[in-house]
């Protein structure tokens, strides 16, 4: 088949995610054929480097023979069985010990789901099970951040701060709120009426005071949690200032509010550590996982379940009416036991933090001269380009879809890398060398440079315009 073919049946029969499926129609889809290594080739055979991991996920690269090994060999013994009715197989108890010994120490279960999002849905189930088994079944508010993602099942859009999700998804969960995001270059640098900006370390502290702020007109008495990535992802790639955390921190603590960690995306090496909570000194009472857990070779989450959690629900009370077929599938789970095994024996994570994180700091650092660019920010292997227009530097007007255009301008320089408005961002394989670290920021800037010359070639066109 050739890539019209594919195109031809993918606009009659496929409905995709995120998308508007009338613009897809027109332009036809990209058709990934392979991977190999950090590279996705196209059924053109163009070789794309994907700065984005598939979607943050693909964490030891394309073409890993010893997953595809290890899905194979437990398809063969064991393909499926449920986790149900006093049951579970090797793969899940195997896979739940590994997960409990490589997570902070006060973290002893895990309860499988099949995915972040239905990971999301089943913190916001324990948490209000949780105060209830302890006498409190009036904490039912649970905090999330504006912009922030954690899925896009009804629960999860309902955690996150989405706001064009929201305006899709209602009725939305009751008792979810939301507070400002910890995003010091567009809320604190650009925020309103602060022409001179504001101090990023006193920003991360006025946004830890939102959250007391919230906590108090809600009631403490009623908030049972707060939902946060240690690093947004999917909102920006939003790094918070260093006095954000600690701050958060202070305030759970001093009203008794469990803290729920997202590490769908920061977890597995991310950020440098097996868990962005360790590389911010967080002790979350719970931490959804998928993604990075298998490499996103086969689809798994889960839930780290903190012994102060953990140990209600064993202790105190009956069965959790919550599950999935999916929850700790043996195919899906001996992927992931195969991932984290190779990760451990590779020295993956510490590579991350050692070296690879810091190389692409330096190298990401250097484009922040670029004219388009207003910040270049980094943190193990994520990164972020803020995009200002260079002839006032502020931001563009948001109709101009400057991200958008330059997302489609690394795709054919032969790089992928997301658009989040005009916020560009990166994540790529954890497996990456310097050299490809390299290619990646050399085509980082020539979609730069692209993208500056469309906008002044747009600009040169409405002058001409005007003029006529």
């Amino acid at each position: 088949m050739q890539t019209s073919d594919y195109q031809r049946l993918d606009r009659a029969h496929h409905l995709h995610p995120f998308t508007d499926f009338k613009a897809l129609g027109e332009e036809g889809s990209r058709i990934i054929e392979r991977g190999e290594g950090v590279y996705i080739i196209d059924s053109e055979g163009n070789r794309i480097l994907d700065g984005m991991a598939g979607l943050w996920c693909v964490n030891l690269g394309y073409g890993r023979e010893e997953l595809v090994e290890a899905a194979t060999a437990q398809m063969r013994q064991l393909p499926y069985y449920n986790n149900f009715f006093k049951t579970t197989h090797p793969p899940a108890v195997k896979l739940a010990e590994t997960l409990c010994r490589l997570a902070p120490p006060h973290i002893n279960r895990v309860f499988f789901t099949g995915s972040g999002s239905e990971a999301n849905d089943t913190v916001l189930r324990m948490v209000r099970r949780y105060w209830a088994l302890k006498g409190q079944p009036e904490k039912q508010w649970v905090i999330g951040r504006e912009n922030a993602y954690h899925g896009s099942t009804v629960a999860g859009l309902s955690l996150g701060g989405m706001a064009p999700m929201h305006e899709q998804g209602g009725p939305l969960v009751p008792k979810i709120a939301h507070v400002r995001q910890p995003w010091w270059f567009g809320e604190g640098r650009f925020g309103e009426g602060r022409s001179e900006g504001q101090d990023p370390e006193t920003f991360g502290r006025e946004c830890a005071a939102a959250l007391e702020a919230k906590i108090l007109e809600l009631g403490e008495e009623n908030v049972a949690a707060f939902i946060a990535e240690p690093v947004q992802g999917a909102g920006g790639a939003i790094i918070p200032p260093a006095s954000y955390w600690p701050a958060v921190k202070a305030v759970l603590a001093k009203y008794d509010i469990l803290l729920v960690a997202d590490e769908v995306i920061c977890g597995f090496g991310r950020l440098g550590e097996w868990f962005g909570s360790v590389h911010y000194g967080l002790e979350p009472d719970l931490m959804p996982i998928a993604k990075g857990l298998s490499s996103g070779y086969l689809p798994i989450g889960g839930v780290l379940v903190g012994d102060r959690v953990a140990d209600t629900l064993i202790e105190e009370g009956g069965e959790f009416f919550h599950g999935f077929t999916y929850s700790g599938h043996p195919t899906c789970a001996a992927v992931a036991q195969r991932n984290l095994e190779l990760m451990e024996a590779e020295g993956v994570v510490e590579r991350v933090r050692d070296d690879l994180g810091p190389y692409l700091a330096q190298r990401w650092q250097a484009l922040a001269k670029h004219p388009l660019v207003g910040e270049a920010r980094s943190l193990g292997l994520i990164g972020a380009l803020e995009l200002i227009d260079p002839a006032t530097g502020e931001r563009f007007d948001k109709a101009l879809a400057v991200g958008n255009l330059c997302r489609d301008l690394c795709f054919a320089s032969g790089l992928v890398m997301r658009s989040v408005g005009d916020t560009m961002i990166i994540s790529p394989p954890l497996v990456i060398s310097h050299a490809e670290i390299d290619e990646l920021v050399d085509k980082a800037r020539a979609a730069l440079d692209a993208t500056l010359a469309r906008l002044a070639d747009t600009t040169t066109d409405q002058q001409e315009e005007t003029s006529a």
